[in-house]
């Protein structure tokens, strides 16, 4: 037991104080405080409540500027006023966070129907940020008058706020379907929601044959709710059966594209005016990614993209090449660009006891229904209460009129007027307060008949509201009838409920034109030096005496080829490069280290360098001699890594790559030891990777060359000078293949190179 100080008037008294330490596990600890955390960010931050469709936030938003009478029919009030009372009241959070809803529900390309009406700078599609709170005003919509409406009447459970000093509802009576009509985004703990707006009408629709079909497939449902309708339009490309099965599970997804057409501006020319963008796509983001991809050359059939939007969206895009066709171009810009953007689906909600779950469309769709029923039971209750109490008085009032000289006197003599009244004519407390309370104008005889003409309505219409209670299908006829009345509102006839989203098949991948074909091909000259440094000169027949390197440099591979082309590059680790063409830097100054364009070691060296050729063989060989036949279109890398082909290890490297020409049917090969081997190429197995065979066999050094030729033609090779020999007579080097061969014919060159 602890003992504290504790003053009492001018003396020191010491207080006991019980101390309580519990023990718990480190684990145990932390798995609770974090299951805690995770809960309250589900509930009260990150997932929609299925029946409202709405987040904590939204909810105490819409009900705080409600208490604001911020109707459609009044005035604006500025947005920090809104703020401030709903963090003052209902959400004790940062008022960034509040104002970013409220910006949100307010933009008209973030939500397909606002609940809010702005006024002043709520942003635009181009992504810049609205104006600050003070600045701006907002107050409801129609269809957030349609969320709230009836909210007085006991239909939603009420709790108490964060301190205790309000009330606010747990959810609201939602007379418009906003789960599904507006969507929702969000992140929780271990789990995340999306769902993408859709045609209210449409939604009117399903939820109707759902209240005749409670029993409905998704696919009769999908019929009547065929996709997504975005309030930035643009145009649905998903298959159909890929829609069914994502409203089916809760989880898929939706190609959405931009719509566009063709501007024709006469003499055979003609642009592409893009005139809806895809949802959350900033437009100012997109036409930067465009511009990149036309200066990385990535597109070179564009030459330029504009931005001409006033109102509405308007981007040209500027062919560089009238020939084309544009829906291939389209197309390429579809793959490479956010014109065409996938939005998911993930249908995690909130159910009605606040428990997470991944509905399919039929089960939210019946959950609205569901709450509806519920709201519509709980309203028809209240009335009926109020009804009650109503007659109640007006039975007192009516006995009143017809012994109207008593009541007087009794009122006028009795020194406890209501205890007489009470027993003289059978009242209750209530008719006896309620006549005594009577003022004296409605004593005049006109009353009594107005008083027994209400209570005759209200008889009828409490006989209406029993019968409602008690029979189901009067219960669906009267939400049928809401349904009807919000479609006639907010459906097609309205401008704002007419369809945005359009559908569309998506070609075939045959119809996609490749990303080669967007190349404009042009000629070129590839200067590659011995140090690795690359560059390209535009055109053939370049002279490149005259061309400048690094000091120590010089030039080693001089290529003409066409920016179509890809460059095979083979290096002394046995990996094979692929590198496009276009990608090489220009003519100026010493080009580029290539390097930096392939992931090439620095302890490692170049073997060869070649324009690509599908069709080609090639033989490689390394130091030691070992060796087989790969076809060229197998060693397409595609990554900056490259791909191994000829396996080597130790201080074994790769040393040749040598295209096999047509007609050759025999290998030649020369050692260090300047000992060569003529033997059949068909003794050389083909392979897509391995250490291959032994070629030639040493006791000192390695291999050195390896060449292909046509036995009967006979060998050729260069001297220093790049002077042609040829040796027809092979027959003393003949053998077979892993044999140690003869010393070389005289006039061989030095370098024991067949080529120079």
């Amino acid at each position: 037991m602890a003992r504290k100080p504790r003053k009492s008037g001018n003396k020191k008294t010491e207080q006991p104080i019980n101390e309580v330490i519990e023990q718990t596990g480190f684990q145990e600890a932390l798995s609770e405080r974090y299951l805690a955390y995770a809960l309250s960010t589900i509930m009260h931050r990150a997932l929609p409540d299925v029946r409202d469709g709405l987040k904590p936030v939204h909810r105490r938003l819409l009900f705080a500027m409600q208490q604001l009478k911020l109707d459609p029919n009044s005035g604006f009030k500025k947005s920090a006023r809104v703020v401030g009372d709903v963090i003052g009241k209902y959400h004790p959070h940062g008022d960034q966070a509040v104002y970013d809803a409220l910006v949100r529900l307010a933009q008209d390309f973030s939500v397909r129907f606002p609940l809010i009406d702005g006024q002043g700078n709520f942003g635009n599609i181009d992504g810049d940020g609205a104006a600050a709170m003070r600045y701006t005003e907002a107050r409801l919509t129609a269809i957030a008058e349609a969320l709230l409406n009836d909210i007085d009447q006991d239909t939603v459970d009420f709790r108490e706020t964060y301190d205790g000093e309000e009330q606010e509802p747990e959810v609201l009576p939602a007379a418009f379907p906003n789960l599904l009509a507006n969507g929702a985004s969000g992140i929780a703990v271990g789990m995340a929601t999306n769902i993408p707006p859709h045609n209210v009408g449409e939604l009117a629709d399903g939820l109707l044959h759902l209240l005749k079909h409670p029993n409905a497939s998704i696919d009769k449902l999908v019929d009547l709710i065929p996709g997504p309708d975005f309030p930035t339009g643009g145009t649905l490309v998903e298959p159909h059966d890929q829609i069914v099965e994502a409203y089916k599970t809760g989880r898929g997804g939706f190609r959405v594209r931009a719509k566009w057409e063709v501007e024709d501006l006469g003499r055979g020319t003609w642009q592409i005016v893009v005139t809806e963008i895809p949802y959350q796509v900033q437009k100012s983001r997109l036409i930067e990614k465009i511009a990149e991809l036309i200066n990385a050359k990535r597109l070179p059939i564009l030459a330029d993209v504009r931005d001409e939007s006033a109102e509405d969206i308007r981007l040209v895009l500027e062919p560089r090449n009238r020939n084309v066709e544009p829906a291939m171009l389209m197309e390429q810009l579809f793959r490479l660009s956010d014109l065409e953007n996938r939005i998911s689906l993930n249908l995690n909600v909130l159910d009605k006891n606040h428990v997470p779950v991944v509905m399919s469309l039929r089960d939210a769709l019946l959950a609205f229904l569901e709450h509806r029923q519920e709201v519509l039971i709980r309203k028809t209750k209240f009335r009926l209460d109020k009804i009650a109490k109503r007659l109640e008085l007006l039975d007192g009032y009516l006995i009143a009129y017809l012994n109207l000289d008593e009541v007087i006197r009794i009122i006028r003599e009795e020194d406890e007027p209501k205890k007489e009244l009470m027993k003289a004519f059978k009242l209750n407390d209530v008719q006896a307060e309620a006549i005594l309370n009577m003022r004296l104008r409605s004593l005049r005889k006109l009353e009594e008949f107005e008083i027994r003409t209400e209570h005759k309505e209200l008889k009828a219409e409490q006989k209406a509201l029993n019968a409602l209670l008690k029979s189901d299908d009067k219960q669906r006829s009267h939400i049928a009838d809401e349904l009807k009345g919000l479609k006639e509102k907010f459906g097609a006839k309205s401008g704002l409920g007419t369809r945005r989203t359009n559908f569309a098949e998506a070609p075939a991948a045959a119809e996609i034109m490749p990303l080669e074909a967007m190349i404009e091909k042009e000629p070129v000259t590839i200067i590659c030096s011995d140090k690795g440094w690359i560059r390209t000169l535009k055109g053939h027949g370049q002279k490149t005496d005259d061309l400048k390197y690094k000091e120590g440099d010089r030039a080693r591979f001089v290529i003409e080829a066409e920016t179509t082309d890809k460059l095979i590059l083979f290096g002394t680790n046995g990996r094979f490069y692929t590198i496009g063409i276009d990608k090489l830097p220009g003519g100026r100054g010493h080009g580029e280290p290539i390097r930096l364009i392939i992931d090439l070691g620095n302890d490692q060296d170049i073997v060869s360098l070649t324009p690509h050729d599908p069709e080609r063989k090639l033989l490689v060989a390394s130091t030691a001699g070992h060796g087989f036949i790969v076809q060229e279109k197998d060693v397409i890398a595609q990554t900056k890594n490259g791909k191994q082909v000829l396996n080597v290890k130790g201080d074994v490297e790769a040393r040749v790559c040598h295209a096999i020409g047509d007609g050759a049917d025999y290998a030649a090969i020369v050692g260090e030891n300047r000992k060569m081997l003529v033997f059949p190429l068909e003794e050389l197995p083909a392979m897509t990777r391995g250490k291959g065979v032994m070629l030639q066999r040493y006791k000192d050094g390695g291999l050195s060359d390896v060449t292909t030729l046509n036995f009967k033609a006979g060998l050729e090779w260069q001297d220093a000078a790049g002077r042609a020999y040829k040796y027809e007579d092979l027959r003393d080097w003949l053998g077979k293949r892993a044999q140690a061969g003869r010393m070389v014919p005289r006039g061989f060159p030095r370098s024991n190179r067949f080529r120079r």
